[in-house]
């Protein structure tokens, strides 16, 4: 096998491992392979292993990839990086998830730029879930009346929540803000039933992540390589 075969094969083990050891079953959890600054033959390479969900954060560089992957009509675009109110268009035209909804504004934009032959765009709250001042994301008192904000939006489904925890090598505080998050999911489910994913976990901690109720992480280097 391809060292991307290998290190693809290596991560589906961990998740599998994680579930095992958690008790939950290996299909509760699902793999965003993040393939951000990563060329489109590397991201066709994983697709043939079976992977079909792949995160982008760079808008230009993701929309080349689309573009070269068109052929691929199962792929699943998820935009994971900062979204500016001056480029939700692209993301509302060829993209099938947004990860990191924070602001109403950016919502509406979407909502109204999502063409008619297409599905809503699924989303994911971003939370702050350590309260940084510098990260992105909506405070946790915040979830609610967010996403009874989102309901109108008809174009738009709301799938559950999104994090980025502390960078911190304390287990015990990532335990707390993964089980924080778990938490919302099931107060967001009281206004959303249909809210499912808590995306969650990346190569670090995955498994604490995993333990503690992530439904899909999002791994790149450990399938990828190092960033370009």
């Amino acid at each position: 096998m391809s060292t991307i075969e290998t290190q693809y094969q290596q991560v589906v083990n961990r998740i599998h491992g994680a579930c095992d050891a958690s008790g939950r079953k290996r299909g509760d959890v699902r793999l965003l392979a993040v393939s951000k600054t990563k060329p489109a033959e590397m991201v066709e390479a994983c697709y043939h292993m079976g992977q079909r969900s792949f995160g982008e954060n760079y808008l230009q560089d993701a929309l080349d990839k689309i573009t070269a992957l068109s052929h691929l009509s199962d792929i699943e675009w998820h935009f994971i990086g900062p979204l500016q109110s001056n480029k939700t268009r692209p993301v509302a035209n060829h993209f099938q998830w947004l990860e990191t909804l924070d602001r109403e504004k950016i919502a509406v934009r979407l909502n109204e730029q999502r063409p008619e032959g297409l599905p809503p765009l699924n989303v994911l709250i971003q939370v702050n879930i350590s309260d940084e001042p510098q990260k992105a994301g909506i405070a946790t008192n915040d979830v609610a009346t967010f996403a009874q904000q989102l309901q109108s939006l008809p174009k738009l489904k709301v799938r559950g929540l999104m994090c980025i925890p502390e960078d911190t090598p304390n287990e015990e505080d990532l335990r707390h803000q993964f089980e924080r998050m778990q938490q919302l999911l099931l107060e967001l489910q009281q206004i959303v039933p249909e809210a499912d994913t808590l995306s969650m976990g990346m190569s670090g901690d995955l498994e604490l992540a995993i333990a503690c109720g992530s439904t899909q992480v999002r791994i790149g280097t450990d399938i990828f390589g190092a960033r370009n």
